[in-house]
């Protein structure tokens, strides 16, 4: 026999089968069928196609500036690279010549403008992708006017607040450019005189006499005297007795400046003869005669020292008399007078004498009756 099983909805059992929900439970969440999918795709797709020619065109300026500003930044720092190249080859060719010892040598050439040429490379490349940065925020539609006013305001107050900092670098930058001194230059700075160790963009560092190092900053030299750039002088004066024959003068100092012109290693460091330019003064009792000569920079000294020691020797040589010499023979007219150095009598040394009577204590007299 066959049993027909009366059917019974899903939703009517269910809700029999337990206990009611509370009103705080949330509701089922609602799963999204497959034609609101559709939909939504179907709009994304819509949306792309309507802007992706503004994408494109957007994407394509940006690699237009990058590639522009790669392209330009390769060429200028080429070019810098070049010019210190054709610099460095110029000063190759001066070298050894008659001008190239008036001038810096060519490893101080060479160092001088791969320093430029460094500087030169950074600011350069500093600006063109600063400039292409700027130009790449601006294809977004990015208001650069406050980001520029906000660096403006930024850079007056660096500025202000860092004046002796930005006066140093640039006065290094002009150094260098102007090639005032270089490592291994004797100078006199005015603050601190010595020998150049370091030189830098802010500070540059001098060795003195004493083996003392001075951190001079670059703001702060105000001039520079630079004692190894062309040729020094070195000068001697000889100062004799007026009664002294000048021609017999000149002809030992001429002496002098001959042998000591043929000789090593003082033909290399004398750049030309040694002059006797005559009388620089005459006093009462003295005269003062003027030797000069051009050396190497930096070896006046040594040559003055040298010079100095040869007309002494040769002035000996010669009986020829100057003063401040400890050898030079006493006056023997002067007689010497034996109460020279003893003071003069005293009023007081006479007992009858008016001072001596005058200070004298007045004695005791009796009285009378």
């Amino acid at each position: 026999m066959h049993l027909e099983v009366p059917a019974v909805s899903l939703p009517v059992v269910l809700p029999a089968a337990g206990p009611s929900p509370s009103p705080s439970e949330s509701p089922a969440l609602t799963v999204p069928t497959f034609q609101d999918a559709h939909e939504t795709a179907t709009n994304a797709a819509g949306w792309v196609e309507q802007n992706w020619s503004t994408w494109l065109a957007i994407g394509l300026k940006i690699l237009l500036i990058l590639v522009i500003a790669a392209v330009l930044r390769a060429v200028v720092r080429r070019t810098i690279t070049k010019i210190i190249d054709r610099m460095a080859r110029t000063a190759q060719a001066v070298d050894g010549t008659a001008l190239g010892g008036l001038l810096v040598n060519a490893e101080r050439r060479r160092q001088r403008s791969q320093a430029i040429g460094s500087v030169l490379r950074s600011v350069t490349s500093f600006l063109i992708l600063g400039t292409a940065a700027l130009m790449v925020l601006a294809t977004f539609e990015i208001n650069l006017a406050p980001l520029l006013a906000s660096a403006g305001v930024a850079g007056v107050a660096i500025g202000f607040g860092a004046r002796n900092l930005v006066t140093d670098f640039l006065s290094g930058v002009f150094m260098i450019l102007e090639d005032q001194y270089g490592v291994g230059d004797s100078i006199d700075a005015g603050v601190a005189a010595g020998e150049v160790i370091e030189v830098g963009l802010r500070v540059t560092k001098l060795r003195g006499a004493n083996g003392e190092i001075w951190y001079v900053r670059n703001g702060e030299i105000k001039r520079i005297g630079n004692l190894s750039q062309g040729w020094a002088t070195a000068g001697v004066d000889v100062t004799v007795k007026t009664d002294e024959d000048l021609d017999k003068v000149k002809a030992t100092l001429d002496e002098v400046a001959e042998r000591m012109s043929k000789e090593e290693p003082w033909n290399e460091l004398l750049w030309g003869p040694i002059e006797v330019l005559g009388l620089d003064s005459v006093l009462i009792d003295s005269m003062v005669v003027r030797v000069t000569a051009k050396t190497m920079p930096g070896k006046s000294v040594t040559v003055e020292r040298e010079l100095r020691w040869r007309i002494k020797r040769a002035f000996d040589a010669a009986d020829i008399r100057i003063v401040g010499d400890a050898t030079a023979p006493a006056d023997a007219t002067a007689a010497a007078d034996p109460t020279a150095a003893m003071s003069a009598p005293s009023a007081f040394a006479s007992a009858t004498s008016p001072q001596s009577l005058a200070a004298s204590p007045i004695p005791p007299q009796s009285l009378s009756k």
